[in-house]
């Protein structure tokens, strides 16, 4: 199943196909070393000298796109983050976050951000070179915000000094936000990541207050453009919604306090929403269990509702939403689990695997990549058994990936890790 030249054929019940929104029954997959050739129209066998690989009862569909990771150290919990651990061990725990994300069956994410500056580069490099498997990552290299904000280093005593890589992002202007976009694009990151409001998890932060201004909001977003690249928005609160919208960012995270006027206001201007709406579970649950500050607890408790109300609301305004979970939060490779949410808040099964698929291809810019099985595209495929569409629960437990023409996982088959080998320049 190595990337080089060879044809496969995969036959299975069924194929999701995201563009058009369609099961088609019966059909299969011609792969070509790492890209799609074509499709099987039922009954038609394989092209001689084919390599069949058969999943009788599965259903095949695009990798999976979550558009909002944490994939490097650590899951981040009521502490503060990153400073027992050196950045070597925060970039070994990447290894098997990345691991667990595409045996998960997402083949591609949006890494928004890590502590360390940088770490994300460098898990990336590794996994376009083969050294690592992992999925193909978009990165943002480190945060964009203010000292002390929603994507500082939070709770450490006044006369303690951070090193710089931990407070790499911070910046209290506009011409400081462009200057720390330039260094944080020039270090390799993908896109820009700005912190708008406050955060659940940052420490003395409030989700609801906006942090950045509408002046270094506009700055960010102008800096990037200028490279030929995005601003994703972390906002919680309305106005850090509003005001990341209106200066242009490509995507809105979280989200938690969206209301009708700003749904309209992305909609209109056709900025994507990247919501986690499965999280607040997790953290209520385990917060409880491990004795998670009250602080941490209550800001949790008073946005994830809300989220969910806002979730729908966007829905109902035509919103576009692209799948993304904030995993790093919760254990790596569960990225599945908030499909079902996104139906219980007014989604169709149909639209949920869009979102994780075609919609998150076209926030990253990756649509003519990935994002849909279709002839030209990388050959990142997944199968489940059954239907999908009747039970989104069923990519939770993802048998069967393929990423670029390599069977990464295929239980009850036989097929090992073929030779690796770089993929695409993001």
């Amino acid at each position: 199943m190595a990337r080089d030249g060879a044809l496969v054929a995969l036959r299975a019940d069924r194929l999701v196909d995201v563009e058009a929104g369609a099961v088609l029954e019966g059909r299969g997959l011609l792969v070509r070393g790492e890209r799609i050739e074509g499709l099987l129209d039922p009954g038609q066998s394989p092209p001689d000298g084919a390599a069949v690989l058969d999943l009788p009862g599965h259903t095949l569909l695009p990798g999976l796109i979550d558009c909002h990771t944490h994939l490097v150290g650590e899951l981040q919990g009521s502490g503060i983050p990153a400073i027992d651990r050196s950045a070597a061990q925060e970039a070994l725990s990447g290894v098997g976050n990345a691991r667990a994300t595409v045996m998960a069956g997402f083949t591609c994410v949006r890494d928004v951000g890590t502590f360390r500056a940088f770490v994300d580069v460098a898990l990336r490099g590794a996994i376009r070179d083969g050294t690592v498997v992992g999925p193909r990552m978009a990165v943002a290299g480190a945060y964009v915000t203010v000292p002390g904000g929603g994507g500082a280093v939070t709770g450490v005593a006044l006369d303690v000094e951070l090193p710089r890589d931990l407070r790499f992002g911070e910046a209290s202007s506009p011409a400081e936000v462009r200057q720390r976009v330039r260094a944080i694009l020039y270090g390799g990151a993908d896109f820009i990541k700005v912190i708008a409001t406050g955060a659940v998890l940052a420490l003395g932060t409030r989700p609801g207050a906006p942090e950045l201004s509408p002046d270094e909001l506009a700055a960010a977003v102008e800096e990037a453009a200028a490279h030929g690249t995005h601003v994703a928005a972390h906002a919680h609160g309305r106005q850090g919604i509003v005001n990341a919208a209106l200066a242009g960012a490509r995507s809105i995270e979280h989200g938690s306090l969206l209301d009708d006027e700003a749904a309209d206001l992305l909609a209109e201007r056709g900025t994507y929403l990247v919501a986690d709406i499965y999280n607040g579970d997790y953290i209520a649950s385990e917060g409880a269990r491990q004795g998670w500050p009250a602080e941490t607890l209550a800001k949790n408790e008073a946005t994830t509702q809300a989220q969910r109300d806002g979730f729908a609301t966007a829905v109902k305004a035509g919103v576009r939403i692209a799948y993304g979970t904030d995993s790093g939060v919760y254990p790596h490779g569960w990225n599945a689990r908030q499909l079902p949410y996104m139906v219980r808040h007014g989604m169709t099964p149909m639209a949920a695997i869009r979102s994780a698929t075609v919609v998150a291809a076209e926030l990253l810019g990756w649509q003519d990549r990935v994002g849909a099985l279709a002839p030209g595209r990388l050959a990142d495929v997944i199968a489940v058994p059954g239907d999908p569409l009747d039970d989104l629960a069923l990519l939770a437990d993802v048998p069967f990936v393929m990423q670029g023409g390599r069977v990464l996982k295929w239980e009850g088959g036989h097929a090992p890790l073929s030779a690796g080998g770089p993929y695409f320049p993001a």
